[in-house]
């Protein structure tokens, strides 16, 4: 199936600080490549994959699972540590949620996570009837666009597939439970108007980590896909100056042209 405009992954080889860039439940790379391409031109190593079934029709959701958008982000994880010397982890919504696992199994081999509105479980009032719906209905009103600024648009799925729904609320259940193995530095970005992840979600994601070096920073002018929204510059610069706090390194290898693959 050909790609869904600006859902094609995003790579940047730069200096010996990596980064992982995870987008979220439905949507696809556009919706966090601005961020991606920010940390690229500041020198760092940069990977944004393309999750299975994402960007390109809801069916192609419909048949995979949170196994499968975990491996992805875990083989990208696995190529950056084999050459950089620290990698973080960022991450949008569901993103967030495979961030917090890789930091949890993986350990030391992260360096720190920023997150923007970490998803950490399904609201939807009929959630726990998906075991059961998802055999009866196969798809609901889609999640993407929830952007405060009028002039922005994100790339996704209109329709949320029921199976696959179901697959990622099981997989908040595993990821709330692995989060006290959480222990590296945190940076938690969250919009108080959040139409899709409450902010409820970042709260008991904050207060389940082990990690000591933990901050939270509010972005008061945007809605759940903040990358894209007014406070995206804000977001960048402070994912930057995170990284740059824990890994001296990236100062010194200067800025430089992002490009992508």
């Amino acid at each position: 199936m050909p790609l869904l405009p600006g859902a094609e992954p995003f790579r940047h080889e730069g200096g010996r600080v990596g980064v992982l860039v995870c987008h979220g439940f439905t949507g696809s790379p556009q919706s966090v490549r601005p961020w991606a391409e920010y940390l690229a031109a500041r020198g760092l190593t940069v990977s944004l994959p393309l999750l299975p079934g994402h960007g390109t029709r809801w069916q192609d959701l419909q048949v995979t699972t949170w196994q499968d958008w975990y491996a992805e982000v875990d083989r990208e994880l696995r190529a950056l540590t084999a050459r950089c010397d620290q990698v973080f982890v960022c991450g949008l919504s569901m993103g967030g949620a495979l961030s917090l696992r890789l930091a949890a199994r993986h350990g030391d081999a992260i360096s720190g996570l920023a997150l923007v509105n970490p998803a950490n479980k399904v609201h939807d009032a009929a959630a726990p009837l998906l075991p059961v719906l998802r055999h009866l209905v196969r798809t609901t009103k889609g999640l993407t666009s929830d952007i405060c600024q009028a002039n922005a648009m994100e790339t996704g799925y209109d329709r949320v597939p029921l199976h696959a729904a179901h697959s990622v609320r099981q997989f908040f259940r595993l990821v709330d439970a692995e989060l006290p193995q959480v222990t590296q530095p945190l940076l938690v970005m969250t919009s108080p108007q959040d139409h899709v992840v409450p902010p409820a979600d970042s709260e008991r994601i904050m207060s389940r980590v082990s990690s000591k070096d933990l901050r939270q920073k509010l972005l008061e002018r945007s809605y759940h896909v903040a990358t894209l929204d007014h406070d995206a510059e804000q977001i960048f610069e402070d994912t930057y100056d995170f990284i740059a706090r824990l890994a001296p390194a990236v100062k010194g290898e200067g800025t430089t042209t992002s490009g992508g693959a």
